[in-house]
């Protein structure tokens, strides 16, 4: 049986949570780039594997090897940076799936990006120990899925949004600068 207390519980804590993280930034940057509907579609993916993993491990996910975590991270991160300082600009504002990007290659590369960058994170972790806690794995799971699916909507849509106000240049540009700094200070978290 579903209990609706702890279901919104663990909502509000784990949105929260997650609000601040790099992820709200990343499906920022996606969505700027992307069509949102794949976007969506992938970091959901992602975050749903993420929410089943922690529920069912429970806490051995606080065992998880950080420094590699870090790492990957880290290079993702770059690797994105450099993509979009080396993009060329393409004349026009409007966000659409570039040529040969199909749903399969945008969504799953949202899917990568979320499934490496949010292993052993914060949310996952407090999501596996809310399941320890409350020995309601589908509460929890529910409460957890949704809350992580609401803060990737709110950052895609408001990339959508910022696109509106803000030329898609200037976007890549600061975009390209703070997933540098992220990467940068998850490449630091992994030798440090």
């Amino acid at each position: 049986m579903i209990s609706l207390s702890v279901t919104a519980l663990v909502f509000g804590v784990v949105f929260l949570a997650e609000l601040p993280d790099k992820t709200a930034l990343a499906g920022l940057v996606l969505g700027t780039r992307y069509r949102a509907s794949y976007v969506f579609a992938g970091v959901a993916a992602a975050f749903t594997v993420h929410v089943v993993l922690a529920v069912a491990a429970g806490s051995v996910l606080t065992l998880a090897p950080q420094r590699l975590v870090h790492a990957i991270t880290g290079v993702l991160f770059l690797g994105g940076a450099a993509m979009l300082l080396m993009k060329k600009g393409e004349g026009d504002d409007e966000v659409k799936a570039p040529k040969g990007q199909s749903f399969w290659r945008v969504s799953g590369a949202g899917f990568m990006l979320i499934l490496v960058a949010e292993f052993g994170d914060l949310t996952q972790i407090m999501t596996a120990n809310l399941a320890a806690r409350y020995d309601d794995p589908l509460s929890v799971g529910i409460g957890a899925v949704l809350a992580l699916w609401a803060v990737a909507g709110l950052g895609i849509v408001g990339g959508k949004a910022l696109m509106k106000r803000v030329p898609l240049a200037l976007i890549t540009r600061i975009a390209a600068l703070l997933m540098l700094a992220l990467g940068l200070w998850s490449l630091y978290e992994a030798v440090a």
